[in-house]
């Protein structure tokens, strides 16, 4: 089966084919995926990166073949490029990039070369540090649902995001990611990276954050934020209250 490159910023990828289905995530640029079925101009597709299926927008995809099969490089910061009609573009950390070439700074992208302005070199393409210092480098970017960018994200966006920024590859939702790794039996057992994951009243996980210590959590809730947590949950001291339930703890790494 053909894949192929997302050329945009990012798609909405939906629930259905129509805008007014919820945005379950979104499909960075540079990341690639299948087409597994059409309705009109919609199209049904699973991620490469985290076989994620949903619906996009035909008419606002732009798209390359991925003739080579190359693997993308993962930007860890914003980077401002050009393409072939002179036009800019913003990519945020995140977003992958194929064959640069530092010294003349361009990169590739199925079979267009982007140039580039702007100071380049290796680091914008390097793992970043650990996970939550990755993480913290988001702190109040907005809550979005389904965003998985630095300009707005969700829960589950952060933590996928602050792990793939290091070379690590962790599934999209909450619910998912609680089923990977090792757990971690007693919160003073973690470390900082460790996910933390929240339950409903139905008892089903319905948050995710990350450790940055065995007391202070960072996640998205609102924005991304840090809060104290405890064996109950994580407790908001402007509402004076739990806002989340623990549940379970994870280590990835």
């Amino acid at each position: 089966m053909n894949s192929y490159i997302c050329e945009n910023v990012f798609v909405p990828l939906r629930s259905g084919p129509s805008h007014k289905s919820e945005m379950l995530s979104q499909v960075l640029f540079g990341e690639k995926y299948r087409k597994t079925d059409q309705s009109g101009h919609w199209i049904k597709i699973e991620t490469l990166f985290d076989s994620y299926a949903g619906w996009i927008d035909g008419n606002h995809l732009q798209q390359k073949d991925d003739r080579n099969g190359s693997r993308g490089l993962v930007l860890n910061r914003s980077l401002l490029c050009y393409r072939k009609d002179n036009t800019r573009m913003i990519l945020e950390a995140g977003c992958e990039i194929y064959d640069p070439d530092f010294e003349n700074k361009t990169f590739l992208l199925g079979d267009y070369r982007y140039t580039i302005s702007q100071e380049f070199s290796h680091s914008y393409v390097s793992p970043a540090g650990s996970p939550a210092d990755t993480a913290m480098k988001f702190i109040n970017s907005p809550y979005i649902w389904g965003g998985r960018t630095p300009s707005g994200m969700d829960c589950s966006g952060l933590t996928q995001l602050a792990y793939k920024l290091c070379g690590i590859s962790i599934p999209r939702d909450s619910r998912m990611q609680a089923e990977t790794g090792k757990t971690i039996s007693f919160l003073e057992e973690s470390i900082s990276g460790d996910l933390v994951f929240f339950d409903d009243e139905s008892g089903r996980i319905s948050h995710v954050g990350m450790l940055l210590s065995h007391s202070l959590v960072i996640h998205a809730s609102g924005r991304v934020r840090t809060d104290p947590i405890d064996h109950q949950g994580i407790f908001k001291k402007e509402s004076g209250r739990y806002s989340h339930h623990l549940r379970t703890i994870k280590r990835i790494i």
